[in-house]
């Protein structure tokens, strides 16, 4: 009989029939049973490791008795069990899992190779053994559980992000075999989704109700204890399920997707076993879902699992081949997208790209990069010239302030390059496949009208997990369902390809991708932050003086294999949690120790180099003085003060003149036209001079003056000082080591406290200093070194740090005499400007930004340029430039930046723009020394290598072409934002040159003509080219 309905009683009764928790002695989940029969395991064992050991290991040692109920650990240690199962004959032509619940993550292994990942907190608590057991079946089988003693997330005391735990406890809570009722799973399944319709279609819409009275009537229909009944309710589900969508419709392409960060809560280690545990739980699903499509990025972790998981890898080779697990992005790992230099950034792709190429036979046409702190304006190009049109990220949505108005676009960076952008319009890139999540991306969706079909990445992520089957089979049933989006699975191919068809009305963003948020990853873990400079420099050095060697001829190798070791090294450790200090303090160790691997390696790659490059100079002849040789792997001539030791350890400078990417002999040192004068004043404040810049520092080591000499313009404004430092406090809303709030602006101090007054340290000549001591804070020290060098437009700060504080920030301030609404930021390959008001809510988001080795704030005529050798974060507010220097967050890392620290920036007044000052040459030079070795007496000509005519153009990059010994690349990019005609200058013998793109493929119509002022390049703004070289033997 058809009884009066009121919809939340019939909301409410629905729920209660599917609750774990209300009436299961009566409802479907509990008196109908997921689970029927049970059975313990014959017999479980175990053993506890320190080590993650591979499996041919683990089989050989010595089990002992273990029980359900039994606690492992402490963190980071790994159990093995021995599991020994057998099926009861009566459970002949049932459904049979192994059940498997632990707080640790687990790997079932099989036979000897790993058979799925169970992670309860992924919701995979279950290896299916058999879908229908036969008679003719083993029924006694022998199964391995590696478990790992971390949580999908870590191991966080108390939060997520807290530090990891050391001393916790890991609980093997059931480990059973299950006879598991289909019937029972599918009937949960089809209210699950009939229940999110009737509750989330709304009062007003008329599917809403036709799907909660299904429901309602299936509850009716179906007696829990009689699966007899359970078939018609079935079929009212499967009546409103068939009900199809008009064309109209709005399509979601599903893909399978499982975001694992490289290293983050967990070390680079455990990463390895969270790709093996997901992928291969990725693998058994696709075997019962032939529809499953899976798309996965960072080349790291394919080469992890090939590397570790052999057999694991060639099945996923195989899946590639049929385009079901489908390798996306093109780079190394999933890198930070704002610190990395643009050199860095090509090199993820090339790596990336040349790896997907040999592993697959193809090259990613997608960048993907879900969950990276903001979008340099150079990426576009940089996407473009290594063979990708399309990028996908869903980042903005966690914005603070402003919400971006776009989820599908085209993307436009500092030099034009454009590519189709698209962000999941539901706000995430780990869904689960509920009816709520796809009827948010329908309403969310920006682009309504203009597009019609928009990504929905489902599966745990982060930690790994990846897709569940519960996920395939709530979306199976919204395939195409009156009332809902219809959802496809999909793949990312096919999602661009339907939306580049409908491109025609979509908006243009110009510009960076600024992520309103967890911009205090510009300066956490500084240690980091250096590492990866000088990193950067290390291989660049490296590069380019084997380059040089090897075209000299000789015996020399350049040495390709060591590089891209070291290269992947560097590139691992950008990775988007690492670079930017939002991890925990294992991974900052591994990082630590693969920068001074990098040092150690790259100083003895360079040695190598030089010695091969300058031998017949370098040989000292017995008793004589000798000369020094000075290499300079920078495009243009520089005139500096260098310093040496002494063969007694004493410190002697040299001013000497190097050619442009070469090198020169320095008997006698240059003298200064002007020397550098030091005076000390009255009032213990220093005076220092040197014929192009004069500045005046107070007790506390402030300037209260800088002018540049023969002009009476003032850089520092009356009453102001610069280079005065200030602590802030620092205490983010949740999320410690990644971000710093408006309001720490308001907690501004200034530094006073001081500790040794400014004291003169070099007299002048060809350097002057003078050094000082601060206390900051509650129990930290700086010492400052402030040097003034002979010809040298800047003044240099060379800073020591002990830091020991606890939320708070540290800043050095410029005031400027200049005013500008905007102020320039060296960013890969170029710059940009932001705004240095606060007008609008877009602006004053960007109150912490990110730059590279210097900012400007200029206005027409004059400016002052703040250059840096290993900082990234910065502001310009009004007339103040600020260098972002310290941060002291306490997760998830407990110690972060508690140490010591050493590192160098400069202010440099100018004239005219600063590209006409020289200020990015200057800025290199700081970050790039001279390197000077003892040479013998011999007379030797400078040599210049290369060199470009443009003061435009930067050469970035020389290095041996990847699949060619016998060529050299050369990288330049224009860096004034001008367009220009270079000439690109060359002591090597080239018999051939043309363009490539960055992947060192030769470009159509490339070809270049050898001419006698070198070879032509035209630049647009911030354009890049590569130039293959093809050398003559």
């Amino acid at each position: 009989m058809a009884a009066p309905q009121h919809r939340r009683t019939a909301l409410e009764r629905i729920e209660k029939f599917l609750s774990g928790t209300y009436f299961t002695d009566c409802n479907l989940r509990g008196r109908g049973a997921l689970f029927g029969d049970r059975c313990p395991p014959a017999s479980l064992s175990c053993f506890q490791t320190p080590q993650r050991i591979p499996y041919e290991e683990a089989v050989g040692r010595e089990f002992r008795a273990a029980q359900v109920g039994d606690s492992f650990g402490p963190t980071w240690e790994t159990c093995w069990f021995k599991v020994e199962l057998s099926i009861p004959l009566a459970w002949a032509g049932q459904e049979v899992h192994f059940v498997w619940e632990s707080d640790g993550e687990g790997m079932v292994w099989h036979d000897a190779q790993p058979v799925q990942g169970l992670t309860k907190e992924g919701e995979k608590t279950s290896y299916i053994l058999t879908s229908s057991l036969k008679e003719t079946e083993p029924h006694s089988l022998t199964l391995y559980v590696e478990l790992a003693c971390n949580g999908l997330f870590g191991a966080g005391k108390g939060t997520m992000i807290a530090p990891p735990d050391p001393d916790r406890r890991f609980t093997l809570s059931k480990a059973e075999l299950v006879v598991f009722n289909r019937d029972v799973y599918e009937l949960l399944m089809d209210l699950e989704i009939l229940l999110g319709m009737a509750q989330l279609l709304g009062e007003e819409n008329q599917r809403s109700f036709q799907a909660l009275y299904a429901a309602n009537q299936m509850v009716n229909v179906c007696n829990v204890t009689d699966p007899s009944t359970f078939p018609a309710a079935r079929d009212l589900a499967a009546a409103i399920f068939s009900q199809r969508n008009g064309e109209s419709q709005h399509t979601i392409h599903a893909v399978g997707h499982c975001h694992i960060d490289s290293a983050w809560l967990w070390p680079y280690e455990e990463t390895i076993r969270k790709c093996a545990r997901s992928w291969v739980t990725v693998v058994r699903l696709m075997e019962r879902n032939p529809e499953l499509t899976f798309a996965c990025s960072q080349a790291q972790q394919f080469e992890w699992v090939r590397s570790w998981y052999p057999g694991l890898y060639t099945q996923i080779q195989d899946l590639v081949a049929k385009g079901r697990f489908i390798p996306v992005g093109g780079t190394w790992v999933e890198m930070d997208g704002n610190l990395p230099s643009g050199e860095s950034m090509v090199r993820q792709f090339l790596q990336g790209q040349r790896f997907f190429q040999e592993q697959f036979g193809r090259i990613c046409s997608e960048f993907w990069l879900p969950d990276t702190f903001g979008y340099s304006a150079q990426l576009p190009q940089l996407m473009r010239g290594c063979g990708i049109r399309r990028f996908l990220t869903q980042k903005l949505s966690w914005n603070l302030v402003n919400t971006f108005p776009h989820h599908t676009f085209f993307w436009e960076g500092i030099d034009g390059s454009q590519v189709l952008t698209h962000f999941p319009p539901g706000d995430s890139y780990g869904m689960q496949g509920r009816v709520e999540e796809v009827l948010k991306t329908v309403k969310n969706n920006k682009e309504k009208g203009r597009v019609n079909h928009s990504a929905f990445l489902f599966g745990f992520g982060d930690g790994g997990g990846g897709p569940t089957q519960e996920m395939l089979d709530r979306m199976k049933r919204m395939s195409d369902t009156d009332g809902l989006p219809r959802v496809q699975l999909s793949t990312p191919g096919r999602l661009f390809s339907a939306l580049e068809k409908e491109s025609s009305q979509l908006c243009t963003w110009v510009g960076e991708l600024f992520l309103e948020l967890h911009n205090g990853t510009y300066t956490s873990q500084a240690q980091i932050k250096k590492g990866n400079r000088e990193c950067e420099r290390i291989l660049h050095d490296v590069e380019v003086l084997s380059a040089l060697a090897a075209a000299r001829g000789g015996a020399f190798r350049y040495p390709a294999s060591q590089l891209q070791r070291l290269w992947r090294l560097l590139l691992l450790n950008q990775f988007h949690d690492v670079l930017p200090g939002s991890c925990i303090q294992l991974v900052v160790e591994d990082a630590l120790q693969y920068y001074t691997e990098i040092r150690r390696a790259g100083a003895r790659l360079q040695e190598e180099a030089v010695r091969a490059l300058c031998g017949e100079l370098l040989q000292p002849e017995a008793g004589s003085t000798g000369s020094i040789l000075v290499l300079n792997t920078l495009p243009w001539e520089r005139t500096e003060v260098i310093s040496r030791t002494g063969p007694a350890g004493a410190e002697t400078l040299a001013l000497v003149t190097v050619p442009s990417m070469g090198y020169a002999m320095v008997r006698e040192p240059l003298l200064p036209p002007q020397p550098v004068a030091v005076r000390k004043q009255e009032d213990g404040s220093v005076a220092m001079e040197n014929g192009v810049i004069a500045v005046c520092l107070d007790t506390m080591g402030r300037l209260t003056s800088l002018r540049l000499v023969g002009s009476e313009r003032e850089s520092v404004p009356d009453g102001c000082y610069a280079n005065q430092f200030a602590l802030f406090d620092d205490i983010p809303l949740y999320w410690d080591a990644w971000d710093v709030m408006d309001y720490h602006l308001e907690t501004r101090k200034p530094v006073t406290t001081l500790l040794k007054p400014l004291e003169i340290t070099l007299a002048g000549g060809l350097r002057g200093s003078a050094s000082f001591s601060l206390r900051i804070g509650e129990s930290s020290t700086l010492t400052q070194e402030i040097i003034l060098d002979a010809t040298c437009p800047y003044l240099r700060f060379l800073t020591q740090v002990e830091w020991k504080e606890a939320h708070k920030f540290l800043k050095v301030e410029f005031p400027a005499q200049v005013r500008s609404t905007s102020a320039t930021y060296e960013i890969q390959f170029g710059h940009l400007q932001r705004q240095t008001h606060w007008n609008t809510s877009w602006d004053w988001a960007r109150f912490e930004v990110w730059a590279h080795k210097w900012l400007d704030l200029s206005e027409h005529g004059f400016g002052l340029a703040l250059l840096n050798d290993c900082k990234y974060g910065a502001s310009a507010h009004g007339n103040v430039l600020s260098l972002s220097l310290l941060r002291a967050p306490k997760s998830p890392d407990a110690t972060a930046d508690i140490a010591h620290h050493q590192f160098t920036y400069a202010v440099m007044p100018h004239r005219g723009s600063f590209q006409d000052a020289g200020v990015i040459q200057c800025a290199y030079n700081l970050n790039f020394p001279l390197h000077a070795v003892l040479a013998s007496s011999a007379q030797c000509a400078a040599w210049s290598a290369f060199s470009v005519s443009s003061p435009a153009v930067v050469l970035e990059t020389i290095k041996q072409a990847e699949d060619r010994p016998d060529a050299v690349v050369a990288r330049l990019y224009e860096a004034h934002g001008s367009t220009v005609i270079a000439w690109l200058q060359t002591a090597l013998p080239v018999k051939e040159a043309m363009l490539c793109d960055l992947l060192e493929q030769p470009v159509a119509r490339g070809r270049l003509a050898l001419e006698q002022q070198g070879v032509r390049l035209s630049f647009t703004p911030f354009r890049v080219l590569s130039v293959l070289l093809v050398l003559a033997q």
